[in-house]
């Protein structure tokens, strides 16, 4: 991603102001991929707090709130996507489980931008 567009895209997530900067639906995926490279190269664990997001680059790490039920998962990108049905995010089934929002698939949720990798 060009330094410019991330440079853009933070200050458009920070700029909206209080501690959830961006809000949205997200989705959950595992075990028919589990195994599988994500798009940074390392194989996917869906037992591990990491999430797909289509812009923020890899190794980024975002706290996501899903105030359903209250609960906040601290979570690494390591993948591309969602690509469909408006999503922001989509977490490994272990994020989503410790959200509660296995059951449900989807959920609306606030994702706060915690770091970036250096140079990125």
């Amino acid at each position: 991603m060009p330094r410019l567009a991330l440079v853009a895209l933070l200050f458009s997530l920070c700029a909206c102001g209080g501690p959830h900067a961006l809000e949205g639906e997200a989705s959950w995926y595992g075990p028919g991929l589990h195994g599988n490279k994500t798009a940074s190269g390392e194989r996917f664990n869906m037992n591990a707090m990491t999430a797909a997001h289509r812009t923020l680059p890899f190794g980024s790490r975002v706290r996501v709130t899903y105030p359903k039920t209250g609960r906040a998962v601290i979570v690494r990108i390591n993948d591309r996507g969602p690509y469909g049905g408006g999503r922001i995010i989509d977490l490994s089934k272990a994020a989503a489980k410790r959200l509660g929002l296995i059951k449900a698939g989807v959920g609306e949720v606030e994702l706060e931008v915690l770091s970036t990798p250096r140079g990125k």
